[in-house]
């Protein structure tokens, strides 16, 4: 368990590219037990300030089995990708490939990851906070008196 409740990891992921083209990237994966239900996934793209992407843990975990997410992020497992496969993947939950799409006003992306470096995080994630555990980190007065000052 991290002593602090935080879990972060750097992770190479492809974005596919129109017309199937493949471009390399990292991200970094956070997570805290401060916020105990989601994952934050920072693009570093070469500008002063990463790009970054709030998701539910519980969506990252399950799509490592099937299709998830209705929103702005969806993600689902695939057979391995020959770029991921040249970096020796191996299967997580039957799957490779762990592919990530997100939409915005400002358009759209779909990322590739190896699905047991993720399932890797999630698992670390899961040390720090076990599932069913959440509400326990979560300091209820403290959310409710920053919604009502923000409000």
């Amino acid at each position: 368990m991290n002593s602090s409740g935080t879990v972060s990891v750097e992770l190479g992921l492809v974005l596919v590219a129109p017309e199937d083209t493949i471009v390399p990237l990292m991200a970094s994966l956070h997570y805290t037990c401060r916020d105990p239900y989601a994952i934050k996934m920072a693009f570093h793209i070469g500008t002063d300030e990463p790009v970054e992407w709030t998701f539910a843990r519980d969506l990252l975990k399950a799509a490592l089995h099937s299709r998830e997410g209705i929103g702005d992020v969806q993600a689902w497992p695939s057979a391995t990708s020959g770029d991921l496969a040249a970096e020796g993947a191996e299967a997580a939950a039957g799957f490779d490939v762990l592919n990530i799409a997100m939409t915005s006003p400002f358009g759209h992306a779909e990322f590739q990851a190896a699905a047991e470096d993720v399932d890797d995080f999630l698992r670390r994630t899961y040390e720090v906070v076990p599932v069913g555990d959440e509400s326990q980190y979560i300091d209820f007065d403290a959310e409710l008196s920053e919604l009502l000052s923000e409000a």
